[in-house]
């Protein structure tokens, strides 16, 4: 990777609390000062109001390099593509629809390598990185492993990846996965968030470092720029933004930059955030108390159908989170079930002609349903954001092969399971130092 000097990003980091500023390093996740958690976030040098698009670029990820928090550059990283979906918009009730779909989708240009808009966010975020980078420890419920796990394989970047076992079914590429990238599965009963506490405790290992996932000013522009390549395509914002969430962190990302778009006078995007029950912390918390969401019950976790939705410590109270986007958009959460998103999932695919994820089913499933109930207006201008979709037809249109983990662990449960991780991780590490050292 290329050298970073300092003083040569483009963008200052600061803290959504106490307005601290900092120069970027590239890996700063937190404030230094001490008060309540707080995001921090980036400011830009330059007059932006334009989506920040790239000279010499008309497409992909980059265009919008001006307004991410990067100092390197890949070549031929696919971006969103922004459609009215009219069609669509007529079976559920809504006059001016428009879909950034994030995906596989050759008759629109779609083309982003694993299917989902997490791609968006592995590029940015190994973009920021400085010029020696540590390995990122990145836990995951399937998508957000893939997309770090080809993006570093693709630019030969250090990464330590933490998913439960049904999360491999999403690990599928072009070719092997670099000896860099190094998977580590949990079997059994082991869920999203159990991937999470381990990569608590590995980030803690020599040389290792947290990604941070929504505290990581990467992902959140990185996913931002669904709302900037909607911005381009519909000459103004949005006046609704859709998204099924887990975290909220693509959500947040858009809100973010649409914060960084509007003219004067012009309002941020209402943002309707959609989680997918038995399983909706996010939900539960804006409509009930407003506090910290519980932490449920692990079974709860695996019954609904979008998995990757499935995050038991979101950032709803952080200062810059969850709560402060709905609060400051005049959003809202939904919800909805599994059955009514198979079905949302098959009517985009009878519609459009192309698949889509089941968080992308649950997102729909809502938007309509809050259509129907006059939640949202028919003549409203909305964007649903289709975060993932085309896996199907990209397995019969590419060549792929599984990915191999580099470690699975069995897992003994939820109270033992994080230390028991991490001792094997660490131990395979030695290993691995020790036969190397003897080699040379």
């Amino acid at each position: 990777m290329s050298g970073v000097g300092p003083g040569t990003r483009h963008y200052t980091v600061v803290c959504s609390s106490c307005g601290n500023r900092y120069e970027d390093d590239g890996l700063l996740l937190d404030c230094s000062r001490r008060h309540e958690p707080a995001f921090l976030r980036t400011e830009y040098n330059g007059d932006h109001e334009t989506t920040g698009t790239r000279v010499g670029e008309n497409s992909g990820l980059f265009r919008h390099a001006s307004l991410l928090p990067v100092v390197r550059t890949f070549p031929d990283v696919p971006g969103p593509v922004v459609h009215r979906a009219e069609r669509l918009g007529r079976r559920i009730g809504l006059d001016r629809l428009w879909v950034a779909f994030n995906g596989y989708w050759p008759e629109r240009g779609a083309a982003l390598p694993t299917c989902t808009f997490k791609d968006l966010e592995a590029y940015t975020v190994l973009g920021r990185l400085p010029a020696e980078p540590p390995v990122l420890v990145i836990p995951s419920a399937g998508n957000t492993a893939a997309a770090f796990a080809w993006a570093a394989t693709c630019h030969r970047v250090p990464c330590l990846l933490v998913v439960p076992a049904p999360a491999l079914e999403r690990m599928r590429f072009p070719a092997p996965l670099d000896p860099r990238v190094r998977l580590v599965v949990l079997d059994g009963t082991a869920t999203y968030s159990d991937a999470i506490a381990c990569a608590d405790l590995l980030s803690a290992l020599p040389g290792h470092h947290a990604e941070g996932g929504a505290r990581n000013v990467g992902r959140r522009d990185g996913l931002g720029t669904v709302m900037l390549a909607a911005a381009d395509a519909l000459g103004r914002l949005p006046e609704t933004y859709v998204q099924a969430v887990g975290s909220g962190t693509g959500a947040i990302g858009a809100h973010e930059a649409a914060r960084r778009l509007r003219a004067d006078g012009e309002a941020l995007p209402r943002l309707l955030m959609c989680q997918n029950a038995p399983f909706a912390p996010l939900y539960d918390a804006w409509r009930c108390t407003g506090a910290t969401p519980a932490h449920r019950d692990s079974d709860r976790e695996l019954e609904p159908l979008a998995r990757e939705l499935t995050n038991r410590r979101p950032p709803f109270t952080v200062r810059g989170g969850v709560r402060d986007v709905l609060t400051e958009s005049g959003g809202d959460v939904l919800c909805t079930d599994n059955v009514t998103a198979l079905a949302a999932m098959a009517l985009f695919e009878e519609i459009e002609g192309i698949d889509i994820e089941p968080g992308a089913g649950v997102a729909l499933a809502a938007l309509a349903e809050a259509a129907r109930t006059g939640r949202v207006r028919r003549d409203e201008l909305v964007l649903l954001n289709i975060t993932g979709g085309g896996r199907a037809r990209q397995a019969r249109d590419l060549p792929l092969i599984s990915a191999e983990p580099w470690l699975r662990v069995p897992w003994p449960g939820r109270d033992e399971g994080p230390r028991h991780a991490a001792e094997l991780v660490a131990r395979q590490l030695t290993d691995l130092t020790a036969v190397t050292e003897a080699a040379r």
